[in-house]
């Protein structure tokens, strides 16, 4: 009994190192098949994260309607007609659609020039109430967004990209504050109240986020004499509701109410951002998938491998082991030899992967902090556990065959064996 408990460490790294090879082969596949699934799963971690950061602050059950020229002839009207939403349908909208959870209009302007310190650019122009910020959140980097009382008050301040602030302002740097600043766009002068952290990715709504100069709703349809039209109706829907079936109602309402045919597909174009995120949330999920099928396909041939070796060196030490029942030692002292040597080379290089690609990871997290702060390629503590788990039981399962093949030889086989 002794013989098998005492030295079972030094007897395990004998048997391992016997066949240097035929061990490391075998190591090197479990190695690669962690090291593979914990670097894709990271890299998908860290996309993901990217993405999500493009996406931060615009709702996820978010939609948006612009008006188009008919398509259908309808009640003594001809097809090609223009028409505009208003702000009476706004409150329209917001009193007859329950769901609704923010109705907001917005006014374009794109192709304005704005210009500051000698330095001019083409900028994109935006008119918005202070719930807008709630549909898309600018990601304030320096002061603040613009308001209702901004609005109320017809103030001529602006919010502005962070790609205006280098093109219009470059002695006060890349991450300079010019609020307080004036601006002028088309002629008229605006104080900067605040600056956009949104980056060029992700979803926008009008333009080029980098490149956006926000007024006050008021503001800009009295300076571009705009009316009552509104360019971009804007929506979330509640959470219980979904923004598809939102639309269909608000579309309707809109068609009732200017005289448009129900069956007209092109008077209202219709964009539903919940659909995006839900495509992008698809797309991650079938990745992961992937990710999973690859690296337990490639921890699976390991493991194979594992078994093979094993069942190798158990025929190799056919003679050792009925040596070893002819002195005393049971069956449960022989499976546990053959499980722990199974299960020692399957851990160790299995760690030795996951630690590897841990490394890779944050290398790579560290040197993508300069285009993408925040992005987050590392695994989770809880992942790792998991990683360290699976390995084991593989390691377990790879020496079961072996074991139970090297219980069953007897000291006699053994002997005719040699």
């Amino acid at each position: 009994m002794k013989i098998i408990d005492l030295d079972l460490w030094e007897e395990i790294f004998d048997s391992l190192t016997k066949n240097k090879t035929r061990t490391f082969l075998t190591a090197f596949g479990i190695f690669w098949g962690i090291f593979m699934l914990i670097l894709l799963m990271g890299g998908g971690n860290g996309l993901k994260s990217m993405l999500g950061q493009n996406f931060a602050g615009f709702a996820s059950n978010s939609g948006f309607m612009i008006s188009n020229v008919t398509s259908e002839p309808y009640k003594g009207f001809r097809k090609g007609r223009y028409w505009n939403i208003t702000l009476k349908d706004v409150d329209k909208v917001k009193n007859c659609v329950p769901e609704i959870d923010i109705c907001t209009p917005t006014i374009r302007n794109w192709g304005s020039i704005a210009k500051a310190d000698n330095h001019s650019m083409s900028v994109q122009i935006c008119g918005e109430k202070g719930d807008y910020n709630q549909v898309d959140n600018p990601k304030i980097k320096f002061g603040r967004e613009i308001n209702d009382i901004d609005c109320i008050q017809h103030r001529k301040v602006c919010v502005i990209g962070s790609r205006i602030v280098e093109e219009l302002f470059p002695s006060i740097g890349k991450n300079g504050n010019p609020c307080g600043r004036h601006i002028q766009v088309d002629s008229v002068s605006y104080t900067i109240v605040g600056v956009s952290g949104k980056s060029s990715g992700g979803i926008s709504i009008g333009g080029n986020a980098t490149t956006m100069v926000h007024l006050p709703y008021s503001t800009m349809q009295q300076m571009y004499n705009k009316g009552d039209a509104v360019d971009i109706l804007c929506l979330t829907a509640k959470s219980q509701y979904k923004m598809s079936d939102v639309q269909y109602k608000v579309e309707q309402l809109l068609k009732r109410t200017h005289l448009i045919s129900p069956d007209d597909t092109q008077a209202l174009v219709k964009v539903n951002a919940e659909a995006v995120f839900s495509m992008v949330d698809n797309l991650f999920k079938g990745v992961s998938i992937l990710v999973w099928m690859i690296g337990l396909g490639t921890l699976i041939a390991g493991a194979i491998g594992v078994s093979n070796i094993m069942i190798v060196t158990v025929k190799e030490r056919t003679t050792e082991i009925g040596i070893r029942r002819a002195i005393g030692a049971t069956p449960s002292n022989i499976l546990m030899m053959v499980m722990s040597e199974s299960i020692v080379l399957t851990l160790v290089a299995g760690m030795s992967g996951i630690s590897f690609a841990v490394f890779i990871l944050q290398a790579l997290e560290n040197s993508m902090q300069e285009d993408s702060p925040g992005s987050v390629f590392q695994i989770t503590f809880g992942l790792a556990i998991g990683a360290a788990l699976m390995l084991s039981i593989l390691g377990i399962i790879a020496g079961l065959a072996p074991a139970l093949r090297a219980m069953k030889i007897k000291p006699v086989d053994a002997m005719r064996e040699e």
